[in-house]
Protein backbone atom coordinates (compact mmCIF):
# COMPACT_ATOMS: atom_id res chain seq x y z
CA UNK A 1 0.00 0.00 0.00
CA UNK A 2 1.32 3.56 -1.03
CA UNK A 3 2.01 6.16 1.64
CA UNK A 4 -0.95 8.01 2.46
CA UNK A 5 -3.97 5.80 1.56
CA UNK A 6 -5.49 3.48 4.46
CA UNK A 7 -8.68 1.18 3.46
CA UNK A 8 -12.07 0.91 5.49
CA UNK A 9 -15.47 -1.21 5.01
CA UNK A 10 -18.96 0.43 5.95
CA UNK A 11 -21.57 -2.11 4.79
CA UNK A 12 -21.59 -2.44 1.21
CA UNK A 13 -19.42 0.43 0.81
CA UNK A 14 -15.18 0.25 -0.34
CA UNK A 15 -13.76 3.53 1.26
CA UNK A 16 -10.43 4.48 0.72
CA UNK A 17 -8.72 7.30 2.61
CA UNK A 18 -6.67 9.45 0.26
CA UNK A 19 -3.97 12.41 1.90
CA UNK A 20 -3.68 15.05 -0.65
CA UNK A 21 -0.75 15.58 2.60
CA UNK A 22 -0.93 18.35 4.59
CA UNK A 23 -0.87 22.13 5.87
CA UNK A 24 0.26 24.22 8.54
CA UNK A 25 -2.57 26.96 10.01
CA UNK A 26 -2.45 29.17 13.07
CA UNK A 27 -2.94 27.17 16.25
CA UNK A 28 -4.66 30.17 18.04
CA UNK A 29 -7.44 30.13 14.53
CA UNK A 30 -7.76 26.27 14.83
CA UNK A 31 -8.47 26.49 18.80
CA UNK A 32 -10.14 29.55 18.76
CA UNK A 33 -10.31 31.56 22.01
CA UNK A 34 -8.75 28.66 23.96
CA UNK A 35 -5.66 29.56 24.99
CA UNK A 36 -2.39 28.01 24.11
CA UNK A 37 -1.73 26.54 27.44
CA UNK A 38 -4.63 24.11 27.28
CA UNK A 39 -4.62 23.78 22.88
CA UNK A 40 -0.96 23.21 22.99
CA UNK A 41 -0.59 19.97 25.76
CA UNK A 42 -3.15 18.16 23.14
CA UNK A 43 -1.11 19.05 19.64
CA UNK A 44 1.90 18.07 20.98
CA UNK A 45 4.39 20.73 21.54
CA UNK A 46 6.77 18.75 19.35
CA UNK A 47 4.31 19.34 16.68
CA UNK A 48 3.92 23.34 17.00
CA UNK A 49 6.73 25.21 14.72
CA UNK A 50 8.47 28.34 15.73
CA UNK A 51 5.25 30.86 14.32
CA UNK A 52 2.71 28.41 16.27
CA UNK A 53 1.47 26.54 13.31
CA UNK A 54 0.11 23.49 13.66
CA UNK A 55 -0.18 20.37 11.03
CA UNK A 56 -3.67 19.65 9.97
CA UNK A 57 -4.20 16.83 7.47
CA UNK A 58 -6.29 16.79 4.51
CA UNK A 59 -7.47 13.47 4.31
CA UNK A 60 -9.81 13.43 1.19
CA UNK A 61 -12.54 9.71 0.52
CA UNK A 62 -12.76 8.16 -2.30
CA UNK A 63 -16.38 5.66 -2.09
CA UNK A 64 -16.38 2.77 -4.21
CA UNK A 65 -20.19 1.05 -4.38
CA UNK A 66 -20.94 -0.59 -7.90
CA UNK A 67 -20.35 0.81 -10.79
CA UNK A 68 -20.01 4.46 -8.24
CA UNK A 69 -17.20 6.04 -7.63
CA UNK A 70 -17.43 9.10 -5.54
CA UNK A 71 -14.64 11.38 -4.27
CA UNK A 72 -15.30 13.48 -1.30
CA UNK A 73 -13.34 16.55 -0.93
CA UNK A 74 -10.17 17.38 -3.38
CA UNK A 75 -7.57 18.88 -0.64
CA UNK A 76 -5.20 21.81 -1.84
CA UNK A 77 -4.38 21.06 -5.24
CA UNK A 78 -1.30 22.20 -7.27
CA UNK A 79 -2.56 25.81 -8.42
CA UNK A 80 -1.58 28.00 -5.46
CA UNK A 81 1.43 29.64 -6.22
CA UNK A 82 3.58 32.32 -4.23
CA UNK A 83 2.45 34.29 -1.20
CA UNK A 84 -0.98 31.70 -1.31
CA UNK A 85 1.62 28.56 -1.02
CA UNK A 86 4.07 30.12 1.09
CA UNK A 87 1.84 32.32 3.85
CA UNK A 88 -1.41 31.58 3.41
CA UNK A 89 -1.75 27.85 2.71
CA UNK A 90 2.07 26.81 3.79
CA UNK A 91 2.76 23.17 3.96
CA UNK A 92 3.59 19.57 1.98
CA UNK A 93 0.08 18.87 -0.46
CA UNK A 94 -0.57 17.70 -4.02
CA UNK A 95 -0.77 14.33 -3.78
CA UNK A 96 -4.12 13.16 -4.45
CA UNK A 97 -3.86 12.79 -8.04
CA UNK A 98 -1.21 10.76 -7.55
CA UNK A 99 -2.12 8.59 -4.96
CA UNK A 100 -5.39 7.69 -6.44
CA UNK A 101 -3.67 6.14 -9.44
CA UNK A 102 -1.83 4.17 -7.19
CA UNK A 103 -5.21 2.94 -6.28
CA UNK A 104 -5.61 2.28 -9.63
CA UNK A 105 -7.93 5.27 -10.23
CA UNK A 106 -7.99 7.76 -12.62
CA UNK A 107 -9.34 11.32 -12.94
CA UNK A 108 -11.98 9.80 -15.92
CA UNK A 109 -13.35 6.69 -13.70
CA UNK A 110 -14.90 9.09 -10.96
CA UNK A 111 -18.34 9.45 -11.55
CA UNK A 112 -19.17 12.21 -9.00
CA UNK A 113 -17.33 14.59 -6.51
CA UNK A 114 -19.01 15.84 -3.53
CA UNK A 115 -17.73 19.26 -1.50
CA UNK A 116 -18.96 19.99 2.09
CA UNK A 117 -18.15 23.59 1.28
CA UNK A 118 -15.92 25.40 -1.00
CA UNK A 119 -13.16 26.45 1.31
CA UNK A 120 -9.40 25.55 -1.12
CA UNK A 121 -8.53 23.37 1.00
CA UNK A 122 -11.47 21.24 0.38
CA UNK A 123 -11.62 21.81 -3.34
CA UNK A 124 -8.44 22.18 -4.49
CA UNK A 125 -8.39 19.80 -7.21
CA UNK A 126 -11.78 19.88 -8.39
CA UNK A 127 -10.06 21.68 -11.23
CA UNK A 128 -6.64 22.09 -13.12
CA UNK A 129 -4.75 23.82 -15.44
CA UNK A 130 -4.40 23.06 -19.22
CA UNK A 131 -2.14 25.31 -20.58
CA UNK A 132 -4.20 28.89 -20.19
CA UNK A 133 -7.28 26.81 -19.45
CA UNK A 134 -8.83 25.79 -16.02
CA UNK A 135 -10.45 22.77 -16.76
CA UNK A 136 -12.69 20.12 -14.06
CA UNK A 137 -9.82 17.20 -12.84
CA UNK A 138 -12.79 14.77 -13.37
CA UNK A 139 -13.97 15.33 -16.87
CA UNK A 140 -16.87 12.54 -16.55
CA UNK A 141 -17.95 13.26 -12.69
CA UNK A 142 -20.74 15.49 -11.75
CA UNK A 143 -19.71 17.80 -8.76
CA UNK A 144 -22.13 18.32 -5.95
CA UNK A 145 -22.71 21.19 -3.33
CA UNK A 146 -24.78 22.88 -1.24
CA UNK A 147 -26.47 25.54 -3.54
CA UNK A 148 -26.30 28.19 -0.24
CA UNK A 149 -22.87 27.48 -0.12
CA UNK A 150 -21.96 28.08 -3.94
CA UNK A 151 -24.19 31.56 -3.89
CA UNK A 152 -21.97 32.95 -1.18
CA UNK A 153 -18.47 31.39 -2.63
CA UNK A 154 -19.32 33.28 -5.86
CA UNK A 155 -20.38 36.44 -3.70
CA UNK A 156 -17.22 36.38 -0.99
CA UNK A 157 -16.44 39.23 1.38
CA UNK A 158 -13.49 41.03 2.62
CA UNK A 159 -12.78 37.58 5.44
CA UNK A 160 -14.23 35.33 2.90
CA UNK A 161 -12.27 36.04 0.04
CA UNK A 162 -8.59 34.54 0.52
CA UNK A 163 -10.44 31.13 0.95
CA UNK A 164 -12.86 31.45 -1.76
CA UNK A 165 -11.12 31.25 -4.49
CA UNK A 166 -13.62 31.04 -7.99
CA UNK A 167 -10.78 29.15 -10.05
CA UNK A 168 -11.82 25.63 -8.36
CA UNK A 169 -15.12 25.97 -8.96
CA UNK A 170 -16.58 28.80 -12.04
CA UNK A 171 -14.88 25.99 -14.35
CA UNK A 172 -17.31 23.73 -13.32
CA UNK A 173 -20.63 26.29 -13.91
CA UNK A 174 -19.14 26.36 -17.51
CA UNK A 175 -18.94 22.74 -18.18
CA UNK A 176 -22.25 22.25 -16.89
CA UNK A 177 -21.08 19.55 -14.31
CA UNK A 178 -21.73 21.61 -11.11
CA UNK A 179 -25.00 20.17 -9.31
CA UNK A 180 -26.25 22.67 -6.78
CA UNK A 181 -28.44 20.34 -4.08
CA UNK A 182 -30.70 21.36 -1.13
CA UNK A 183 -30.39 19.99 2.13
CA UNK A 184 -30.52 16.18 2.64
CA UNK A 185 -29.83 15.20 -1.03
CA UNK A 186 -28.82 12.39 -2.23
CA UNK A 187 -25.16 11.69 -4.08
CA UNK A 188 -24.91 8.19 -5.22
CA UNK A 189 -27.23 5.34 -3.53
CA UNK A 190 -26.56 5.21 0.36
CA UNK A 191 -24.70 8.77 0.62
CA UNK A 192 -26.39 11.85 1.34
CA UNK A 193 -25.56 15.33 2.54
CA UNK A 194 -26.56 16.17 6.13
CA UNK A 195 -26.20 19.73 6.81
CA UNK A 196 -24.07 20.48 9.58
CA UNK A 197 -23.90 24.80 9.69
CA UNK A 198 -21.97 26.50 11.94
CA UNK A 199 -18.14 26.65 9.88
CA UNK A 200 -19.98 28.08 6.83
CA UNK A 201 -24.15 29.06 6.90
CA UNK A 202 -24.23 26.28 4.64
CA UNK A 203 -21.94 23.63 5.25
CA UNK A 204 -22.71 19.96 4.72
CA UNK A 205 -21.30 16.39 6.34
CA UNK A 206 -21.22 13.29 4.21
CA UNK A 207 -22.98 9.89 5.53
CA UNK A 208 -22.78 6.95 4.06
CA UNK A 209 -25.30 4.25 5.41
CA UNK A 210 -25.53 0.38 4.49
CA UNK A 211 -26.79 -3.05 5.96
CA UNK A 212 -26.84 -1.05 9.62
CA UNK A 213 -23.58 0.54 9.57
CA UNK A 214 -22.79 4.81 9.64
CA UNK A 215 -20.01 6.21 8.54
CA UNK A 216 -19.78 10.63 8.69
CA UNK A 217 -17.18 12.27 6.64
CA UNK A 218 -17.28 15.80 8.92
CA UNK A 219 -15.84 18.02 7.04
CA UNK A 220 -14.74 21.29 8.98
CA UNK A 221 -17.06 20.97 11.80
CA UNK A 222 -13.72 19.36 13.44
CA UNK A 223 -10.71 20.77 12.38
CA UNK A 224 -8.88 18.84 15.34
CA UNK A 225 -10.37 15.47 17.08
CA UNK A 226 -10.20 16.78 20.35
CA UNK A 227 -13.43 19.41 18.93
CA UNK A 228 -15.33 16.33 18.71
CA UNK A 229 -14.68 15.61 22.16
CA UNK A 230 -14.90 18.77 24.02
CA UNK A 231 -17.30 20.72 21.24
CA UNK A 232 -16.57 24.06 22.88
CA UNK A 233 -13.48 24.19 21.45
CA UNK A 234 -14.56 26.03 18.49
CA UNK A 235 -12.35 26.78 15.51
CA UNK A 236 -12.03 31.11 14.73
CA UNK A 237 -12.88 29.96 11.09
CA UNK A 238 -15.90 29.25 12.17
CA UNK A 239 -18.42 31.62 10.51
CA UNK A 240 -21.32 30.96 12.96
CA UNK A 241 -19.89 29.71 16.10
CA UNK A 242 -22.67 29.20 18.56
CA UNK A 243 -24.35 27.41 15.56
CA UNK A 244 -21.53 25.61 15.44
CA UNK A 245 -21.60 24.53 18.92
CA UNK A 246 -24.98 22.86 18.70
CA UNK A 247 -24.78 20.80 15.65
CA UNK A 248 -21.24 19.81 16.83
CA UNK A 249 -23.07 18.17 19.85
CA UNK A 250 -26.13 16.37 17.60
CA UNK A 251 -23.27 15.07 15.60
CA UNK A 252 -21.03 13.74 18.44
CA UNK A 253 -24.63 12.39 19.96
CA UNK A 254 -25.38 10.33 17.05
CA UNK A 255 -21.82 9.32 16.91
CA UNK A 256 -21.76 7.73 19.98
CA UNK A 257 -25.51 6.34 19.53
CA UNK A 258 -24.79 4.84 15.77
CA UNK A 259 -21.36 3.79 17.13
CA UNK A 260 -20.44 5.65 13.27
CA UNK A 261 -16.88 5.65 11.66
CA UNK A 262 -16.14 8.98 11.82
CA UNK A 263 -13.56 10.38 8.33
CA UNK A 264 -11.68 13.88 9.98
CA UNK A 265 -10.64 15.80 6.98
CA UNK A 266 -8.13 17.72 9.03
CA UNK A 267 -7.51 15.30 12.03
CA UNK A 268 -3.18 13.52 11.53
CA UNK A 269 -3.79 11.19 8.52
CA UNK A 270 -5.96 8.52 8.59
CA UNK A 271 -8.05 10.91 10.59
CA UNK A 272 -10.41 8.27 11.04
CA UNK A 273 -12.51 6.96 14.44
CA UNK A 274 -14.95 6.46 16.79
CA UNK A 275 -16.39 8.66 19.38
CA UNK A 276 -17.24 6.38 22.35
CA UNK A 277 -18.34 7.32 25.72
CA UNK A 278 -17.40 6.29 28.83
CA UNK A 279 -18.62 7.16 32.60
CA UNK A 280 -20.05 10.62 31.00
CA UNK A 281 -16.33 10.97 28.95
CA UNK A 282 -16.50 10.88 25.28
CA UNK A 283 -12.74 10.09 23.58
CA UNK A 284 -12.22 9.54 20.12
CA UNK A 285 -10.85 6.46 19.34
CA UNK A 286 -8.69 6.15 15.99
CA UNK A 287 -9.24 2.74 13.73
CA UNK A 288 -6.59 1.64 11.93
CA UNK A 289 -8.54 0.38 9.06
CA UNK A 290 -8.09 -2.73 6.80
CA UNK A 291 -4.37 -2.12 5.68
CA UNK A 292 -1.60 -0.46 7.77
CA UNK A 293 0.72 1.76 4.50
CA UNK A 294 3.07 3.94 5.92
CA UNK A 295 1.96 7.39 7.07
CA UNK A 296 1.32 10.30 4.67
CA UNK A 297 3.73 13.47 4.55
Amino acid sequence: MEPGIRRYRVGDFDIAVVSDGTMRLDGGAVFGIVPRVLWEPVVGPENVDSQHRVPLGLNCMLVRRGEHLLLVETGLGNKLEGAMREKVFPGDYGYLIERLAALGVRPEDVTAVANTHLHADHCGWNTVRRGNDLVPTFPRARYYVQRGEFEVAMHPNERTRATYLAENFEPLVRTGQLELVEGEAEIIPGVRFLPTPGHTADHASIVLSSRGETAIYTGDLVHHQVQLERPAWIAAFDILPLVSLETKKRLAERAVRERALLICVHNAFPGVGRLVERDGVRRFVPEPGLTEPEPAP
